[in-house]
């Protein structure tokens, strides 16, 4: 069936075919007779035949009733598309700009008939198809363009193409007969331009008149500004021909106005110079000559004199376009003030460098006197220390057998002075150690705990025997700062809380205040009056007359003040008059690590010190008999020479080593403390040794530490001694 009816017919012969088909059929039907019931099946073929074409020419009715639909819409849409396009063609023809479409390749799609009217030889070929760049190109070699001065067709081009490279561009465009052209370029979202033209001649011609009034008026006000101002000013072009000055540089120069003229050379403007003006240092006529012939001028600057009684200061420099302005300005009078004020100032220095000499040699005197008077104290504290030492060793010698109550008592007042005299002395060696800046500090991680502990352990006797409430609040704290020395401030600091307070109480704590940690010290004494605040940190300044030099000289707070200058712990206080002081030292807060521990005092030692034999090496006779009557009380054996080389000798001679040396480090002539030691050693190996001297300093500090060898500060402490002595008997070998 398929082969009969070609689909491609019209529904008209696709059911003529159709209906000549089903007669033919119909006919066989007819013609065969079949007993079988073949032509009754033959129909129902037929039938069914028949209704597949009917269903199948219904299909067809419908697919061409929809062809026919579609072919109204087309139609339909192309008449709206035309009148779309005939809408754009009459909107963009309607607006004054000219107006251009290119396509993504850079190809005219449409444009109006204002696009190109400037270009009359370029207009004819504005047609659709037209690319962008043969478009630029004729208008490049266009008559009606006008190429910028030293432009050629080409380079316009080339700058036109390089424009076109923007989304968005907007410039003007001259024509011949004073006519200008502004051009817009926009890319639109699928990558084509929008070109613009517009007629901008009149903004062009109003803008110029525009400016020319403007230039008028700033020439006027220029003029006005030349004419009032205090300086001489002239202005020369590019060929260096004048074009403009001042009445103020007629009156400077001395020159009358009407020699002035324009145009005039500046060889002729330099000529008035002559002969009544001279160049300043560092300038000549011929080096400002060349400076003007140079286009490319830099900064000028130089002076003018006019004989004695006028100075100009002149200053030129280049211009735009080639020009260049000079100013003169009379600086006769500053000049003038100058050298004045120069020679006051020779005056004036002459007299500081005088004074400033006076003053060198009173601070070099000062100082001479402030170092004689820390030599002196030292060694006058060193030479006092020797007959202490022997005074307090005979005390220590004197037996408690056979004495009377009063003679004991008078003994232990003896033994009271003998320490307030070793305190004075050793608070002047502070103060002459902190003053001369030789004081060593040592800082590190210091807890707090075991130092307030000893102080509490040292001046809690001493309140209680005075009927103060005495307490030291216990702190966990860890600070940065020197063992030894905060243990001095905080001695002195408690100390003085205690001489000055009758009654009441003296307290001792810790607070936190950020990263330090404060120690403050309370007492309920008469309180320090404001004005007087400041006073009591200076050596030998005393608020209470009534203290006697046994309570000191008042060089405790000094020392307090200068050790926390050297540690570099800020210290403060405050008081109110008959309610108490409170004197506080901020030391910064340790961060973590090892920390230093205030070392315990050893105890006193147990048991006898018979069969011990001590080596004495002492020069002062006195000391030295002291010394061995302290000694032989406690048992000890005592071998004696007054300097090392009779020490050796007798030791040669007896042939046999004492348990230890005390030696004296200033033995006189010969060799000293540490010279023995070490030619002891040397001989007879590592016997313990201990140096007795009342010498201080970081260099004999250092030596000694590099011998090996410790020492006893004089004057001679009893019980540090016993307890050295003590320590051999269980093999002390240091």
């Amino acid at each position: 069936m398929e082969g009969l009816i070609n689909p491609a017919d019209p529904p008209e012969r696709q059911v003529e075919k159709l209906k000549t088909i089903a007669a033919v059929l119909m006919r066989r039907v007819e013609q065969i007779t079949d007993d079988s019931g073949a032509a009754y099946a033959q129909f129902q073929r037929a039938a069914m035949l028949e209704d597949q074409v009917r269903e199948r020419t219904r299909d067809l009715e419908r697919v061409l009733d929809l062809l026919n639909q579609s072919n109204a819409q087309l139609a339909q849409a192309n008449r709206q598309t035309e009148a779309a396009r005939q809408n754009l063609a009459s909107a963009i023809e309607a607006i004054e700009e000219g107006f251009a479409l290119f396509d993504a390749g850079d190809v005219l799609v449409m444009c109006n008939s204002r696009f190109g009217m400037y270009f009359n030889d370029v207009k004819p070929r504005l047609k659709a198809g037209l690319r962008f760049g043969d478009y630029v190109e004729a208008v490049s070699r266009s008559p009606c363009l006008e190429l910028p001065a030293g432009e050629t067709a080409e380079d316009w081009a080339v700058a036109r193409r390089r424009r076109h490279q923007d989304r968005h561009v907007m410039f003007n465009v001259a024509l011949v007969g004073d006519r200008w052209m502004q051009v817009s370029e926009h890319r639109t979202a699928d990558g084509g331009t929008v070109v613009l033209q517009t007629d901008v001649t009149e903004l062009v011609r109003l803008e110029r008149t525009e400016r020319g009034k403007l230039l008028d008026d700033q020439a006027r006000i220029i003029r006005a500004t030349l004419d009032h101002i205090g300086q001489g000013v002239c202005i020369f072009d590019a060929g260096a021909r004048l074009v403009g000055w001042n009445q103020r540089l007629g009156q400077l120069l001395a020159i009358p106005m009407a020699r002035f003229r324009m145009g005039a050379g500046f060889d002729h403007v330099l000529d008035r110079f002559q002969p009544d003006f001279r160049f300043g240092a560092g300038m000549t006529e011929a080096r400002l000559a060349e400076w003007v012939a140079t286009r490319a001028r830099g900064a000028l600057r130089f002076e003018l004199r006019r004989e004695a009684e006028v100075i100009l200061d002149v200053f030129a420099e280049g211009m735009p376009g080639g020009g260049f302005v000079m100013s003169f300005t009379d600086v006769t009078a500053e000049r003038q003030a100058i050298e004045a004020l120069s020679r006051a100032n020779e005056t004036l220095e002459a007299r500081v460098m005088a004074r400033t000499l006076e003053l060198e040699d009173a601070l070099a005197h000062a100082e001479r006197a402030n170092a004689s008077r820390s030599r002196f104290v030292a060694a006058a504290s060193h030479d006092l220390l020797q007959p202490l030492s022997a005074a307090k060793l005979f005390l220590s010698s004197i037996g408690d057998e056979g004495l009377t109550v009063s003679a004991r008592g008078a003994l232990d007042k003896a033994q009271n002075a003998l320490l307030s005299v070793e305190g004075i002395l050793a608070a002047l060696l502070d103060i002459s150690k902190l003053e001369s800046g030789k004081a060593a500090v040592s800082l590190g991680p210091v807890r707090l705990d075991r130092l307030l502990a000893h102080l509490n352990d040292e001046f809690g006797a001493i309140a209680a025997a005075k009927g103060l409430a005495f307490r030291v609040v216990g702190s966990g704290a860890v600070v940065v700062s020197d063992p030894a020395y905060l243990r001095r401030i905080l001695q002195n600091l408690i100390g003085n809380a205690i001489r000055y307070t009758d009654r009441g109480r003296v307290l001792v704590g810790v607070r936190r205040a950020g990263a330090m940690w404060r120690i403050e010290v309370h007492d309920t004494g008469p309180g320090i009056p404001e004005e007087e605040q400041d006073n009591i940190f200076k050596e030998f300044h005393r608020l209470n007359a009534r203290a006697s030099a046994s309570e000191g000289l008042g060089l405790g707070l000094a020392i307090v003040e200068r050790a926390c200058a050297l540690l570099g712990h800020p210290l403060g206080l405050t008081s109110v008059l008959g309610r108490g002081t409170r004197f506080m030292v901020q030391v910064p807060v340790h961060d973590g690590g090892a920390v230093l521990v205030e070392p315990a005092l050893p105890e006193a030692p147990r048991g006898g010190l018979e069969g011990r034999i001590v080596f004495l090496v002492e020069n002062d006779a006195e000391l030295r008999r002291a010394l061995g009557l302290l000694l032989e009380k406690w048992g000890v054996s005592v071998l004696e020479a007054a300097s090392g080389e009779a020490a050796l000798e007798l030791l040669e001679e007896l042939g046999i080593l004492p348990d230890c040396f005390l030696v004296d480090q200033d033995l006189g002539a010969g060799m000293d403390g540490l010279s023995f030691v070490a030619a002891m050693r040397a001989r007879h190996g590592a016997v313990p040794a201990r140096l007795v001297t009342a010498l201080r300093g970081d260099a004999f500090e250092a030596r000694c530490h590099a011998a090996g060898i410790e020492v006893m500060a004089k004057p001679l402490d009893a019980r540090a001694l016993q307890r050295f002595i003590a320590g051999l008997a269980v093999g002390d070998a240091g």
